[in-house]
């Protein structure tokens, strides 16, 4: 979708025949009114860059470009999930490539701090569009044709609408830093169970039904004992559940933890650690199992909410998790309505 705004600017710069190609060839960038227009014009189009992240290593094989906020602000322009790469000797492979063009290209960057490699693959691990907008850079960089993964329903959900709205919010709630961002869907299927050879690594794909959303994959990294769990699991964040489902969320950890053993497990939100899909799972667990209970007892959502706020799971989260105060009524709302369908 192309903001409103570009092309009334572009037609402005016309009517007073100051095209950036003409003020060039005729010489006026040297005055400075014009040269003050040309660059509010160029930033407006393209949102500035992002500074630079050093990267992390996790594991042999496994790098982290850490996202600290959790939430997209003007001041963090878009960086709000963590984008992950893994150095094989067949070259770089990227899982999840941020939020906009300029996070691609900052991630790149910090790529090219670690090794000469080209990035020879892109995991996107769904479609919401913090893990994904960042294709724009890595295709722009390696070529059109760099094979980019994710499963069926997250490839078709992007090409539809998921993709403009995202796109959109993300330059509504960056106060357009993100802008020059282009929607570029993923090119390559995956399927659940599906191993990938890149030289001397072997990535397994994992899906095990909705749990953020209905198409969340994993990425195990076998040599290293590390999996990208994408948005299915937080540090110290609500998952948004949305498009997603408390008991099947919980049904995704079950069988994810029995098919990979133990793992460092890495979120798009928050600190990788080894306990995460325990710690995160107690926590969603506090707020589904009351509403369970209240519905079967035939209270309403109001009495859920004071359940779910009492039970110790949850309590002891309270105060130091990001946005609880302000979403802890949306995602008890959430579950409630859940227990409710799943109970008739």
């Amino acid at each position: 979708m192309t903001n409103p705004l570009v092309p009334a600017r572009r037609a402005a710069l016309r009517r007073l025949g100051l095209g950036l190609g003409g003020v060039l060839g005729a010489g006026l960038a040297a005055v400075p009114e014009v040269g003050v227009l040309a660059a509010q014009v160029g930033d407006f189009v393209l949102g500035p860059p992002v500074a630079d992240v050093a990267p992390r290593q996790l594991s042999p094989h496994v790098w982290l470009v850490y996202a600290r906020d959790g939430f997209p602000t003007p001041e963090n322009r878009g960086l709000m999930a963590s984008i992950v790469f893994v150095v094989t000797s067949a070259g770089v492979v990227v899982l999840d490539s941020g939020a906009s063009l300029q996070i691609g290209e900052m991630a790149i960057r910090m790529v090219r701090t670690v090794t000469p490699k080209p990035v020879v693959a892109v995991f996107n691990s769904h479609y919401h569009g913090d893990h994904w907008l960042g294709n724009h850079a890595f295709t722009r960089t390696f070529g059109p044709d760099l094979p980019i993964h994710a499963l069926p329903h997250t490839i078709a959900q992007i090409r539809g609408t998921e993709g403009s709205i995202w796109r959109t919010l993300m330059e509504r709630w960056t106060n357009q830093a993100t802008a020059g961002t282009e929607i570029v869907v993923p090119n390559r299927p995956v399927t659940p169970g599906e191993r990938l050879r890149f030289g001397d690594v072997t990535l397994v794909m994992h899906h095990h039904g909705t749990a953020h959303t209905p198409s969340d994959l994993c990425v195990q990294v076998v040599e290293d004992g590390v999996t990208h769990v994408g948005d299915i699991a937080m540090t110290n964040r609500i998952a948004n559940l949305d498009d997603g489902s408390y008991p099947g969320t919980l049904r995704y950890y079950a069988a994810m933890q029995a098919r990979t053993g133990p793992q460092l497990w890495v979120p798009g939100h928050g600190e990788p650690t080894r306990d995460l899909l325990d710690t995160y799972g107690r926590f969603l667990a506090g707020i589904w199992e009351p509403c369970v209970q209240a519905v079967q007892d035939g209270r309403d959502e109001a009495e859920a909410k004071a359940m779910v706020l009492r039970d110790p799971r949850v309590a002891a989260r309270a105060a130091t998790m990001a946005g609880f105060d302000r979403n802890i009524g949306k995602y008890v709302s959430l579950a409630f309505l859940e227990a409710e369908k799943e109970a008739f």
